[in-house]
């Protein structure tokens, strides 16, 4: 395949993706019970559908760059923790709730592989269950974890915490408690959704997802290594 082919390819498939992103950001405003990043998703596998696109070829185009950009989106996290006033929370309390939900968050899906019979790699790459993908599959690669499953893994509970967050989230008012949750439980997906919900509720997502992620990728290797020696 030539240059200019590869440059076109890799332009429409950056062009479908980021339509579907703007058209399901601006359904997302109408509907605000509709999980944006859901509806991304759907939208990509429609147009695909449409132009008769074959899926592998599009996301051979899109991988290699929306893979970088999506290390870069982790490092920009950053950003709205750097905004967050600090003063007067419960930071310890804060960081009790990310510890523990750190142990859940890997320990629990462990279990109910162990529980469930499946296998060593299997189990191994449910550790990687509550952090974004580019610290899980970091510390996959640690833990000798299979990459791909620990992709799907992460990538499946994001998209179910983010789809389901607007329904559990009924009667609670308090956009921290929100954004808290969607980052710890859905990672890169619920942070999406509590940017949706409010500035509050993202920058808390932002806070849960990169505390857990740091806090995760310092012990989930220390005791696989410990578990396994």
């Amino acid at each position: 395949m030539s240059f200019d082919s590869v440059f076109v390819t890799t332009l429409a498939a950056i062009v479908l993706t980021l339509a579907a992103h703007v058209i399901a950001r601006l359904l997302a405003r109408k509907i605000s019970w509709l999980p944006m990043v859901i509806t991304a998703l759907a939208l990509v596998l429609l147009f695909l559908f449409l132009l008769q696109w074959d899926y592998n070829d599009y996301y051979s185009a899109a991988k290699p760059v929306f893979d970088r950009l999506l290390g870069y989106v982790t490092v920009l996290l950053a950003v709205p923790l750097a905004a967050m006033s600090f003063k007067g929370l419960p930071v310890k309390k804060l960081m009790l709730i990310v510890t523990i939900a750190s142990l859940v968050g890997a320990l629990l899906p462990m279990s109910l592989a162990y529980l469930f019979s499946l296998s060593h790699d299997t189990i191994l790459a449910f550790a990687t269950r509550s952090v974004t993908t580019p610290i899980g599959l970091s510390v996959a690669d640690l833990i000798k974890a299979p990459l791909a499953m620990a992709n799907l893994i992460i990538i499946v509970s994001g998209l179910i915490g983010g789809a389901l967050a607007r329904f559990l989230f009924r009667g609670i008012d308090d956009d921290r408690a929100k954004g808290l949750a969607l980052g710890l439980a859905a990672h890169a997906f619920g942070t999406v959704e509590a940017w949706q919900i409010s500035h509050t509720a993202g920058r808390y997502a932002a806070f849960g997802l990169a505390v857990n992620g740091l806090v995760t990728a310092i012990w989930v290797p220390i005791f696989i290594s410990a578990l396994i020696s």
